[in-house]
């Protein structure tokens, strides 16, 4: 069997060789509330306490501030799942966890306008 291209869950030919539901411990709740735009990044710092090998993977892809999704979409597992990983990261120490910043509301007058005028460029 020819070495895994992505990592200890992936192989070219078998496809996803360890079940999400593995990876996780079979936990389905994150401890921490994390959503799909939840930016995560790692803290540097040691862990405290012992991580498994799944956490390897999730902890490198949070070098720079990266959204959750993102983070599932690399490591192509379900939301779920990563949320599981990243909140285990979290109670540890080795990462932070904030909600993405808005640059605008979403009902803010002058981008409606904005997304209006284009639209009607368009058509």
């Amino acid at each position: 069997m020819p070495a895994p291209a992505d990592g200890p869950l992936l192989d070219d030919e078998a496809g996803r060789i360890v079940r999400p539901y593995t990876v996780s411990g079979g936990r389905t709740r994150p401890t921490a509330a994390l959503d799909l735009l939840t930016l995560v990044m790692a803290t540097g710092d040691a862990p405290a306490g012992r991580l498994g090998p799944e956490h390897t993977p999730v902890l490198a892809l949070c070098a720079a501030p990266t959204p959750v999704a993102q983070v599932a979409a690399e490591l192509r597992l379900p939301v779920a799942v990563t949320a599981v990983l990243l909140s285990d990261l979290l109670d540890c120490g080795a990462i932070v966890a904030r909600p993405p910043r808005a640059s605008v509301t979403p009902t803010d007058r002058s981008v409606l306008e904005a997304v209006l005028d284009g639209l009607r460029r368009r058509l």
